[in-house]
């Protein structure tokens, strides 16, 4: 029986990393043996002892090649835990050795509660990055799916492509060996593959940039017409706003910069375009990137701030808005007709019209209860939707 006892303190020890040593033993001292061992021979007691410090050798054998895989720092409390089991380990084989088995005993219990310690820090630690190696994963389904579909347009209007595909799937099947081996919780290895496969993902970015900047040649009269009627607009509009501005005495220099800028890039591309050469009239577009991209932010963000002044004026009838709000939603219902004749999705504009329309329908019942502050809060949501809906009308225009 008192074997029997002894050796069911060994499983639980070497079983579980000890989490019976916390009861067995604490840092404050050395606590005193199990009453199973106590009263044993010295024979008992050595074989326990021999079996702590044989797993105490694999611990550390274990522990060791993480520490140095992971380029533990010294400053950090896996390194800390490290550094206590190794001398916890270190007094466990000299008690041994020394005949010391009840020592030993003890001072392996309290180096193993350390190496725990670790092995579960690591655990966590490689979840941690196995969410991150997916979350990446789950983004490059979006990356796969956009680089097929400039491939394949490219392939369409006859541009040669060279060896995209080939680098598409070497690329996917990289990152296919990630997934696999998340799956296999070889997470050291989906960290090397993936080094692997994100040089291959350079190598393909490389690519799409040069097919995209062919596709973007092959379609410079669209690319450019459609820049000249958007910037036509939003010029229109910018005037508008200065006008204003200036009429009620508030400062726009910033804007007005901003459209002498975009103005003069504005002009050097239509006369371009006007003689023919989209080409030329594209390679003014793509160099002065910042100024046009600087001007349209200005003007969606004066576009937003006249917005919020509008539902300021316009939430304090709330019953008046709601009527305007389905007049809206009428004619925005109408003018999406027009973009869905010419192909254009207008799947997302039309969810967003309906669900604006919903949000009208509720604000007026809650209204009608009452609930002022409800409703008003279901018509700011419909606001921005509609705002949404009638900038996707004016773009496809």
């Amino acid at each position: 029986m008192r074997w029997l006892k002894v050796w069911l303190i060994i499983g639980l020890l070497l079983g579980s990393i000890v989490p019976a040593g916390m009861a067995l033993a604490d840092e404050a001292g050395t606590a005193p043996l199990p009453p199973e061992i106590q009263d044993n021979s010295t024979t008992e007691t050595q074989v326990v002892a021999e079996h702590i410090v044989s797993a105490l050798e694999r611990l550390h054998n274990v522990t060791s090649t993480i520490i140095e895989k992971a380029n533990v720092s010294e400053n950090s409390t896996v390194f800390e835990h490290y550094q206590k089991a190794e001398e916890y380990r270190e007094a466990a084989i000299q008690d041994y050795q020394n005949g010391n088995y009840e020592g030993a005993i003890a001072n392996g219990i309290l180096a193993m509660r350390h190496y725990k310690v670790i092995l579960e820090k690591v655990k966590n630690v490689r979840n941690d990055v196995g969410e991150r190696l997916q979350e990446e994963l789950r983004r490059m389904q979006g990356y796969f799916m956009a680089a097929e579909k400039t491939i394949r347009k490219a392939q369409e209007e006859g541009i040669d492509v060279g060896d995209a595909p080939q680098l598409l799937n070497q690329t996917k099947e990289a990152y296919r060996q990630v997934m696999e081996d998340i799956k296999n919780k070889d997470i050291e290895k989906a960290k090397e593959d993936l080094a692997v496969a994100r040089e291959l993902k350079k190598g393909l970015d490389e690519k799409l940039v040069e097919i995209r900047k062919e596709l973007a040649y092959a379609n410079a009269d669209k690319i450019v017409n459609a820049f000249l009627r958007r910037g036509e607009n939003a010029m229109k509009f910018a005037q508008r706003v200065i006008e204003k501005a200036n009429a009620s005495g508030r400062n726009v220099t910033e804007l007005q910069e901003m459209l002498e800028e975009f103005q003069a890039v504005y002009e050097q591309v239509k006369e371009l375009a006007d003689q023919g050469n989209y080409t030329e009239a594209l390679d003014v577009i793509t160099a002065n990137k910042e100024t046009i991209g600087k001007f349209h932010k200005a003007i969606e963000l004066t576009k937003r701030k006249i917005h919020e002044v509008e539902v300021k004026e316009k939430i304090k009838n709330m019953a008046k808005l709601i009527g305007e709000l389905n007049e809206r939603i009428g004619k925005d219902a109408r003018a999406l007709a027009e973009p869905h004749r010419k192909g254009v999705d207008t799947r997302t504009a039309q969810l967003k019209l309906k669900t604006a329309a919903q949000e009208v329908r509720l604000s007026a019942e809650l209204l009608k209860r009452g609930k002022k502050a409800e409703a008003k809060a279901h018509l700011l949501i419909a606001l921005d939707l509609l705002e949404d809906v009638e900038s996707f009308i004016v773009k496809h225009a």
